[in-house]
């Protein structure tokens, strides 16, 4: 380990267990004798030469913080073009306070900076990443979840259960949309666990362009096929990742499209269940079926959340893993556990060498688990076309059975 200060900064949007890691790195640095501050306001006070937003970090601070959700150095997202622009000011910056040795805390943006930052110290900083999102989506060694993940998965399950019993009591549906960017599984694990009527993410749809017709007439075919079994009621989860499959040009017909700070397309305020809704809606009145549908986004309510034990317990390991890797003098790695083990993975195999871009973990459409997620959804399957079943359910519409198979079998067929 270099000697100086050991340096904290989180970067990215909440998730559980952001304490744990500072509260564990802290006081395990300062077992060793090390000085430990925080930045407050993640990257941004470094990218304005802000050398006040230090907080020096104590035992007596940061002994309880492992329970408590949030973080108690704040974070930040900033633009593409401003860090890059920045970026040097933001070297200077961690030269002036006398950081030697670096924690980032947070998804794969700030695993980026973690990487640039490494590179550019020259070994004058060496850098650790640990890392959280609660979209799951960092390709961690053995499977194994990003911190927060849990937490938010298990707090949206509790949501979800309370509304799917609203859902049976008033005799209604719900579109709820998660968050998840890239990726469907924080959707896909709080539908399978809450045991939701179906699912959406964006790993099915294998097409580059989907259309908004085709992930409603989804949705329809599940309403059309509970109601064939007596059920009024339903939920349906949707990652809010799908409008990424969406033409945006069509998407911004219906609704107004604003930016984040990484000027990408800022996918939370998409009403993503309202635009569905809409077209479900309209669908099933020509076939003259009336139903209640309640649009619902879900996402900030998971990411400040307080820990469960298995964040807790995980960031803990994370946050000693960490200093005791750079206190070998080590840089350049993500702390990750598993196996039982503490172990650092070399940034380089974190990222796509053609693209320069951290690799995404994608759901494994031919794993186990999604098989067992998809066969307990309720939505239409090939078997529904069968005759005497196809017979039931195009009841349900008034159409015809060939009718009903010329206007929803397509659903099925080969993808493009």
């Amino acid at each position: 380990m270099n000697k100086g200060l050991i340096g904290i900064v989180v970067g990215g949007g909440p998730a559980p267990g952001i304490n744990g890691v500072i509260s564990s790195a802290a006081i395990e640095a300062i077992n060793h004798g090390k000085k430990v501050v925080g930045i407050v306001g993640g990257f941004k006070p470094l990218l304005e030469g802000d050398t006040k937003s230090v907080l020096p970090l104590t035992i007596d601070l940061v002994s309880r913080l492992h329970t408590t959700g949030g973080s108690i150095l704040r974070t930040s997202r900033d633009a593409p073009n401003y860090v890059k622009k920045n970026f040097k000011t933001l070297m200077a910056t961690l030269k002036k306070i006398g950081i030697t040795d670096l924690i980032t805390i947070g998804g794969e943006g700030t695993l980026f900076m973690a990487k640039w930052i490494e590179q550019e110290a020259r070994g004058a900083i060496n850098v650790v990443h640990t890392p959280k999102t609660i979209d799951n989506d960092i390709p961690l060694p053995g499977g194994f979840s990003t911190f927060g993940y849990q937490t938010a998965r298990h707090v949206g399950v509790e949501i979800v259960k309370n509304i799917m019993e609203d859902s049976r009591t008033m005799g209604r549906w719900y579109f709820i949309t998660t968050m998840g960017r890239y990726t469907g599984h924080l959707a896909l694990g709080i539908g399978k666990a809450a045991g939701a009527t179906i699912t959406l993410i964006p790993e099915e749809f294998m097409e580059k362009r989907l259309s908004f017709k085709k992930a409603a007439d989804i949705l329809t075919g599940s309403i059309i096929k509970r109601l064939s079994m007596g059920r009024d009621h339903g939920v349906a989860i949707i990652a809010e990742g799908i409008a990424e499959k969406f033409d945006i040009d069509e998407l911004g017909r219906y609704e107004d499209l604003e930016t984040n700070e990484k000027g990408g397309i800022r996918l939370s305020d998409i009403l993503l269940g309202r635009v569905l809704k809409n077209f479900v809606i309209e669908t099933l009145r020509s076939f003259g079926i009336n139903v209640t549908i309640v649009d619902k986004n879900i996402g900030y309510e998971l990411r400040a959340a307080e820990p469960i034990p298995f964040d807790i317990e995980y960031t803990r390991n994370l946050g000693y893993g960490a200093i005791h890797f750079l206190l070998r003098g080590g840089t350049g790695a993500v702390i990750a556990f598993y196996e039982g083990n503490i172990r650092p993975i070399p940034f380089v195999e974190l990222f796509d060498y053609n693209t320069g871009k951290a690799k995404v973990r994608y759901v494994d459409m031919t794993s186990k688990s999604y098989e067992v997620a998809r066969n307990y959804m309720i939505r239409l399957e090939k078997e529904d076309f069968e005759p005497e079943r196809l017979k039931e359910i195009a009841r349900v519409t008034n159409l015809s059975p060939k009718a009903f198979k010329e206007r929803f079998y397509y659903l099925f067929e080969s993808k493009e």
